[in-house]
């Protein structure tokens, strides 16, 4: 494999990683913006633009983008997160530039007011289809508790509120800005002629105009509140835990991807092994999400209402034993050889590549090769592990539950203090 790149005058990054042997080639605009770039009152605004870069550009209707892909027999899609919009796809290579002129010209999209009207429906259908999904629902609400005033607790679809009260206007100033060729990267992967990129991408994004374009970094802490909400019509519990972890641009966060699977891995994990197996927890999982200039560590566990007590208190045990016994060498070895899996797998694919290749490129503006990775991976340590856990308390938690409504006299309690909310 061989690695490319090219910066155009007004800031817009090409990076191509050209593998000739692929079968496949993948494409895929990666724009840096996200939930914490917005300001409260357009919440919602950036997953608002990935819908609409979909409604097409000044020549091609809707229907016409969707017919444009179809006809290559692409695989393509497009997601919003709290720091990046995604636009991506996967092809045979030989309509590698068909799709890539496709992709250029929906960056610039026509933003009509009839489409912006249309989708702010569509928005607020899927707001309360995912309030109607608890385990959604309740790492939605944890997150804002968590970063508490933070821009990292943003919520990535907005609200009701905040989506009704958009205007057209807003959002394409908000494009304006965010949408610049300095905040994006094209980037490339598998079987493609890279010098048939760079003129395409010079012929049609050099006009583009570079805008100011900025993010505050602060690492947070967490809040470490307790709340809990009830909701009718639920028969389970449903928990989320997050706690401060290393931010992307740390070499330490392949360590915490694997304190994470040590501890919560859907098999073979503490948590499987003590909620799960022992049948107190239908599910239980942690995960590390590694973000610019921070990073959170994040549970989700579902019991019945009448677990809840022996759940959390099992958990502080698996926290308090990891804090005072650490992890053995065995638990770190079952955990890397899940990661190395998972990792050469995906990266098998230029899809799987596209996406380390654009987000390395994002978070580090650097190029890192599979057997970069797969050699950080290998060469954690359990001193790397412990020394981890020693700066970041897991333990020391933000925590939301969602369930069924309590008897009067039952509280959800933690260190002594009542924690209850109610909708």
């Amino acid at each position: 494999m061989e690695f490319k790149k090219k910066k155009l005058t007004n800031g817009l990054n090409l990076i191509g990683e050209v593998n000739k042997s692929a079968k496949s080639a993948a494409v895929g605009f990666f724009v840096k913006t996200g939930a914490r770039d917005e300001p409260e009152q357009v919440n919602g605004v950036s997953h608002f633009l990935e819908h609409m870069l979909f409604k097409g550009t000044e020549r091609l209707s809707a229907l016409e983008v969707n017919e444009a892909f179809d006809r290559t027999g692409t695989e393509f899609n497009a997601a919003t997160s709290e720091e990046n919009t995604v636009f991506f796809a996967k092809v045979l290579p030989e309509y590698l530039i068909e799709v890539t002129k496709l992709w250029i010209e929906l960056m610039r999209p026509a933003l009509r007011d009839e489409d912006f009207d249309v989708e702010k429906n569509v928005i607020k259908e899927e707001i309360a289809m995912y309030k109607d999904l608890p385990s959604f629902d309740v790492m939605d609400r944890c997150r804002s508790l968590h970063f508490d005033g933070h821009p990292c607790g943003n919520s990535v679809l907005g609200s009701e509120e905040s989506v009704g009260n958009l205007t057209a206007e807003q959002m394409r100033g908000y494009f304006a800005r965010r949408y610049a060729p300095n905040n994006m990267v094209l980037a490339c992967a598998g079987n493609f002629d890279w010098g048939q990129i760079c003129s395409i991408v010079e012929e049609s994004c050099s006009k583009w105009q570079k805008q100011a374009v900025g993010r505050k970094l602060e690492h947070c802490p967490g809040s470490k509140k307790k709340k809990r909400f009830e909701k009718p019509n639920l028969a389970r519990e449903h928990i989320c835990l997050m706690s401060p972890g290393v931010p992307a641009q740390d070499p330490r966060r392949f360590a915490a991807l694997l304190l994470a699977a040590i501890v919560g891995d859907d098999v073979g994990s503490r948590f499987f092994w003590e909620l799960v197996d022992k049948a107190l927890a239908e599910a239980a999982a942690m995960q590390f999400g590694a973000m610019d200039g921070t990073g959170v560590f994040h549970s989700y566990i579902r019991c019945s209402s009448e677990n809840v007590t022996e759940v959390l208190d099992t958990i502080k045990g698996i926290f308090g034993s990891l804090s005072k016994n650490g992890i053995t060498k065995d638990e770190l070895k079952k955990a890397k050889n899940k990661m190395l899996s998972a990792l050469v797998i995906k990266n098998e694919l230029p899809m799987g590549r596209l996406l380390d290749l654009g987000f390395n490129w994002i978070y580090l503006e650097q190029y890192r090769t599979i057997e970069d990775d797969i050699s950080a991976i290998r060469a954690v340590t359990v001193d790397d592990v412990h020394s981890l856990m020693e700066q970041f308390n897991l333990g020391d938690f933000t925590q939301l539950s969602i369930g069924p409504a309590q008897d009067r006299g039952q509280r959800t309690e933690d260190r002594g203090q009542k924690t209850e909310d109610r909708f």
